[in-house]
């Protein structure tokens, strides 16, 4: 017995030897959202698993953009892994920047990931990226200020119900304002919403022959509808508020509406939270009869840059962060109602996430996203909130600048359309198009 003791004691040494030499440091830049920091906080589970440590390098979201661009096109190897979406990832990997995750383990069942999701993350039928959650977006509105206004929100409204909805719900002396949308710059902030919104409106980026349609009716409807709608019912300093400023309004009960991304639903209806928790209905984004609805498709999704010395142990990492033992184990730690929404399909037949309030809306939203036909008249590309061309980030960053400054009131939205035209044409121009 002494010398079985002593075999398994030197048997246990060597095992955890051979974890520490072959344990590594894994460097990952992830987007300041709620879900990345819950993963953060729940790393230590990976770490006793597999022997590896994190470290996090976590951003507000126009800041990552630039930082992680900045990276892998340089080819400065700071991350092992970064937090991307399905604007960069078939881009990035058609230039050879990512590493194919063709060879997961078949326990993490990369089938099972939402084909939406799978197809927005691939190149040439490869996945490059993996989603952590997806999203889409849609209506998160008041019940209580709904109902005081003598209104009932339908479960697919139109834009002049928003519109109707908003200006009878806001109180700006109480500091209540029917509508909070995006307005702070950025290709993937203001422009992201207004892409999809305007999508709604019947208008395009560019027609067929990729000249620039910002001269057209159908944005110039869009937009001064958008400035008009703010300037009523939104509230104060809004073309400084992204995705978080808008939540924490929300959370404030400061917000009528927001129409955003499917993901925050969690967050305005967690009571820890949220003042208006257990106030918060659900409804599609709004049309304008066109047959496009203003919601846009997405997923924060993980992939690894090309040339990283730790390939290996950062699939690791990304099997464990978008597996569903992750979902379980989040599930087991905070509740279904915080899992990460969006990306599997398992999670939306699974008995014990269908009774969350927001999880069929927030499938139905998934699914009525479109990036093959975004838009009401033909376009030569694809994408719903964005253009899915390398050029894009470039001069879509610049128009947004115009858009936010239109809704600051230091410039009108006729003002902001010609220098969209002038600005896009001048580009596509310069990228030979």
């Amino acid at each position: 017995m002494k010398l079985k003791s002593a075999l398994f004691a030197v048997s246990a040494l060597v095992s955890v030897a051979a974890t520490a030499a072959t344990a590594e440091t894994l460097t990952i830049a992830t987007v300041n959202n709620g879900d990345m920091i819950r993963m953060q906080g729940l790393t230590s589970d990976f770490t006793e698993k597999t022997g590896h440590e994190v470290e996090w390098v976590t951003l507000e979201e126009n800041v990552l953009r630039q930082r992680v661009t900045q990276d892998i096109a340089t080819k400065g190897g700071q991350f092992d892994i970064m937090t991307i979406g399905m604007y960069e990832t078939p881009i990035w990997a058609k230039n050879g920047w990512l590493v194919a995750l063709d060879d997961l383990s078949d326990s993490y069942d990369a089938d099972d990931i939402l084909p939406a999701m799978r197809d927005g993350l691939s190149y040439d039928g490869t996945l490059y990226a993996a989603p952590f959650y997806g999203e889409s977006s849609m209506i998160m509105y008041r019940t209580d200020l709904m109902e005081e206004a003598g209104l009932e929100m339908p479960d697919a409204p139109t834009w002049d119900f928003v519109k109707e909805a908003a200006e009878a719900m806001t109180d700006k002396d109480a500091e209540i304002y029917g509508v909070c949308l995006r307005g702070k710059a950025g290709w993937g902030e203001n422009m992201a919403f207004l892409t999809a919104m305007s999508n709604s409106f019947g208008a395009r980026w560019f027609d067929e022959n990729w000249q620039a349609q910002f001269d057209s009716d159908a944005w110039n409807e869009t937009l001064t509808f958008y400035l008009d709608m703010m300037d009523k019912a939104g509230p104060p300093g809004a073309s400084n508020n992204g995705f978080n400023e808008n939540l924490s309004l929300f959370q404030q009960g400061k917000c009528g509406m927001w129409i955003d991304a499917t993901v925050a639903a969690s967050f305005v209806t967690n009571p820890d939270d949220s003042t208006v928790a257990d106030k918060v209905g659900f409804a599609l984004a709004p049309d304008t009869g066109k047959g496009k609805r203003g919601n846009w498709l997405w997923a924060w999704a993980l992939a690894i840059p090309a040339g990283t010395d730790n390939e290996g142990a950062a699939k690791e990492f990304i099997e464990w962060a978008t597996s569903k033992a992750y979902i379980e184990l989040v599930a087991s730690e905070e509740g279904w109602a915080y899992v990460p929404p969006g990306a599997r399909v398992s999670l939306y037949e699974n008995p014990n996430y269908k009774d969350i309030p927001f999880a069929e809306m927030t499938l139905k939203s998934i699914q009525s996203a479109d990036p093959i036909e975004p838009t009401v008249d033909p376009v030569p590309y694809q994408g719903v909130q964005f253009v899915a061309i390398p050029e894009f980030a470039g001069f879509a960053t610049e128009v947004g600048q115009d858009f936010s400054a239109a809704l600051a009131g230091q410039q009108s939205a006729d003002e902001a359309l010609e220098k969209a035209q002038a600005l896009t044409t001048d580009a596509m121009e310069a990228a030979g198009y």
